[in-house]
């Protein structure tokens, strides 16, 4: 019995030493990450301050004005994603409190968070109740509300958004509201009427080539400008998506020059040869062939949504098509994204998509 109980004793005693070592051994890459902090730079170059938001010039203005009398309406962002909406706000918050009373002041809900009614009537409610005091260290005229950042608000029920509405009036005195969409339509009407309505319109081209030659410059990135301007097409106007791809594309390559080829892969962006290979079986009439291409692309890996998207393009730009094919064949491209979006099989709608293709590209018109 002593043995036994002896047993469990001196094999208790070696973990501990095994557990020091281990917690040594995770302060010291706990002191080496403190050093290299390896965040997405998405993160790493989000505007910190109003001036430094690109491309909204009326809504910085606005906010910029506001700031100066340090009063606020209710706003509501709307726009494509990656436009900045949700780091204009942060960054005017910022402006406003300061980073000590940030916290304390500004209350974020997004999609990945619980908003529906109940949320909206206790969490919400209570800390628009709350009454805003303190002040700054600095010095500086602090605002006497509270903000509630509420991301993705068209993600919320239309129960909920009514369940803001006397919210938003009855705490006027004590707490802005700010509303971030995608799209303004799904936001009711008199959350709408209640806000200061801002559009976030899409980068231009040259503010994303700008952004995207500062940030290479910064983390010392070689890339061509072939290389640059490809990402700027794949992102379509998504300033994060545009960092995102070049980030990922820069730990690919391990400080070798990002080219063309490598965005193309990075991005899931199906190649042109492959596209133009595709309408030109559609155009030789060859089920067969056509059968086989379409398992390809699906064996390849390709996201038939995505192939839709380009195909949209292509066709509608190309001259070889008379009027009335562009308009049958995109007539099925919204079809096909339609099902696509509902969850239906990715290679029964490829190969009916491209079966339809066939029969207008094929007649004689």
């Amino acid at each position: 019995m002593q043995a036994f109980l002896k047993g469990p004793s001196s094999i208790s005693t070696k973990p501990p030493a095994a557990k020091e070592k281990g917690a040594a051994g995770a302060a010291g890459s706990s002191g080496e990450g403190k050093k290299l902090k390896p965040i997405p730079w998405v993160e790493k170059y989000r505007p910190k301050n109003v001036d430094e938001v690109a491309f909204q010039d009326e809504v910085v203005a606005v906010l910029k004005k506001s700031l100066e009398g340090a009063d606020l309406p209710n706003l509501l962002f709307y726009g494509p994603p990656g436009t900045g909406k949700t780091s204009t706000i942060l960054a005017a918050a910022r402006e406003l409190y300061g980073p000590e009373l940030f916290r304390q002041r500004v209350l974020e809900l997004n999609a990945s968070d619980e908003r529906g009614i109940q949320v909206i009537r206790e969490k919400v409610k209570a800390f628009a109740q709350l009454t805003a005091s303190g002040s700054r260290s600095d010095g500086k005229v602090c605002p006497p509300f509270k903000i509630v950042i509420l991301d993705e608000a068209d993600s919320m029920t239309s129960a909920a958004q009514a369940a803001l509405r006397r919210t938003m009036e009855k705490e006027s005195k004590t707490t802005r509201f700010c509303l971030i969409c995608n799209y303004i339509s799904r936001i009711i009407e008199p959350l709408t009427s209640r806000c200061s309505k801002f559009r976030f319109k899409p980068l231009s081209d040259k503010i994303q080539q700008q952004r995207l030659l500062d940030v290479s410059e910064k983390e010392q990135v070689k890339i061509s400008s072939e290389a640059v301007s490809y990402l700027v097409k794949v992102s379509e106007g998504d300033l994060r998506k545009a960092i995102t791809f070049l980030q990922s594309a820069t730990r690919l390559m391990g400080g070798k020059e990002i080219t063309e080829k490598i965005v193309t892969e990075i991005a899931g962006v199906i190649p042109k040869e492959t596209t133009d290979e595709l309408l030109s079986v559609c155009q030789s009439g060859s089920f067969e062939k056509l059968e086989t291409l379409a398992k390809n692309l699906i064996n390849e890996g390709y996201a038939v949504a995505q192939l839709v998207n380009q195909l949209h393009d292509t066709v509608v730009e190309s001259e070889d098509y008379s009027d009335k094919q562009k308009s049958v064949i995109v007539e099925k491209l919204a079809e096909v994204d339609k099902c696509l979006a509902d969850g239906a099989d990715e290679y029964l709608q490829l190969m009916s998509l491209c079966a339809l293709v066939m029969q207008q590209l094929t007649q004689n018109t």
